[in-house]
């Protein structure tokens, strides 16, 4: 019987300080109707990958230790949903289960349709942010992918293809790194430590961010003060003041304040402030749901807003996250990843996902790659306390353009800058 070989599928992700942008909003002059708006790929699309977002953000809360977290769901998805390409059988079906894409409201054309246009979006060179996405293929030089697979890979995902020489891991090691060094401007340098001369592919997904506020903090502003960890232990932190005008809501339910903090452009960022002692009970509620009924209920008002700043990382195993979410075929001997490659059995051998994130006085600098080895009216609304991040908290980033998730987190220490 031919052993298996190994498809090594490696994901990463960051982000950091952000920069000033000139760049003029480019706006697309479509004329559609809100049901032809509704019909579009990447419009159905984005409910299945926000319930991604949040079911995985929970199985790693499971098993965080409390610490940090910080992810781009979008990254992984992305590099799975590709790999769905060549998958067949109970494989491919554990994939779209994972991945949360229900069939029968989302055909398995308008799930590549839909992350086709996600890359179109996203990639626009003509946005106020910095935000860019991509993926690769390392190929072995001896493999032949099926041209079924290439062909879709490369015109849904603009997948490169670049011939890998995986007998010299050394040498296959520099080259990709190399590649993700540049992608991720210099965030991830000599990131996979480590190549099994087994390995047949890797395949690769990156995410970069770099957003300025629509109005930045000032430093002057910025003073040392306390982040209490819990009830008796604090560390000292840069806390960032404005006392400007936010969408903000009280979440009575939840116990939990929200507030909207948007860049330039059209991305923007949640910042949510539990109670004390209810982070498990808002963690348990994020759902998308959860999210538009945020979005609704917001009210601009003047508020005095404290954030630290912070600078965190998160590694995963994204392997073993999904073994735990039902995932489990294709990273064993029985994988159907027939699709691929000719003349191969092939399954995934390794799944790495890593993420940084940067806050800064003047915005967010975000990065993730993902190599796989993927209310009644009443009285007026009482003006907000001083809300002050001075305390855990949860982080989103999201653009509006296509409603993706791409960056969600868990700010517990921001003094710990590894994962």
């Amino acid at each position: 019987m031919k052993s298996a070989l190994y498809l090594c599928l490696l994901l990463f992700g960051l982000q950091g300080q952000g920069q000033q942008q000139e760049q003029q909003a480019h706006h697309s002059p479509e004329d559609q109707s809100q049901a032809d708006v509704e019909n579009l790929p990447h419009v159905k699309l984005a409910p299945s990958n926000a319930d991604f977002a949040f079911k995985l953000y929970r199985q790693i809360r499971d098993e965080s230790d409390d610490g940090n977290i910080f992810f781009s769901p979008l990254s992984i998805s992305t590099a799975f949903s590709m790999l769905t390409l060549g998958a067949r059988s109970n494989t491919l079906r554990e994939l779209h289960k994972g991945l949360a894409f229900n069939l029968t409201q989302l055909e398995e054309q308008e799930i590549h349709e839909g992350f086709q246009r996600i890359l179109q979006l996203l990639n626009d060179p003509h946005r106020e942010v910095q935000l860019n996405m991509g993926n690769a293929l390392f190929i072995d030089n001896h493999v032949e992918l099926l041209q079924n697979f290439l062909d879709h890979v490369s015109n849904f995902y603009y997948a490169e293809a670049i011939s890998t020489n995986f007998k010299n891991p050394p040498e296959a090691l520099r080259k990709i790194n190399d590649y993700v060094e540049t992608k991720t401007h210099g965030k991830f340098v000599d990131l996979v430590k480590s190549l099994d001369p087994e390995n047949v592919m890797v395949l690769i997904n990156y995410i970069f961010f770099r957003g300025s506020w629509e109005r930045p903090f000032k430093s002057f502003n910025t003073r040392d003060d306390d982040f209490f960890l819990d009830a008796e232990n604090s560390v000292k932190v840069k806390m960032m003041h404005q006392n400007e005008d936010f969408n903000v809501h009280r979440d009575e339910k939840l116990s939990c304040w929200v507030v909207e903090i948007p860049y330039k452009g059209n991305v923007t960022s949640f910042f949510v402030l539990p109670d004390e002692g209810t982070m498990k009970q808002v963690e348990d509620a994020l759902l998308k749901e959860t999210v538009a009924k945020w979005l609704r209920s917001f009210e601009n008002r003047n508020i005095y807003l404290g954030l630290p700043q912070f600078s965190v990382s998160g590694s995963y195993d994204v392997k073993s996250l999904f073994k735990k979410m039902g995932v489990t075929e294709v990273f064993s001997d029985q994988a159907d990843l027939s699709g691929v490659a000719k003349n191969l059995l092939l399954k995934v051998s390794k799944a790495i996902h890593k993420a940084t994130v940067d806050v800064r006085e003047n915005g967010t600098e975000a990065a993730a790659v993902t190599v796989i080895e993927i209310v009644p009216v009443g009285l007026p609304f009482p003006p907000p306390p001083l809300i002050n991040f001075n305390r855990p908290f949860l982080m989103m980033v999201i653009d509006k353009t296509t409603d993706a998730v791409l960056f969600l987190g868990k700010i517990v220490n921001p003094t710990a800058r590894k994962d």
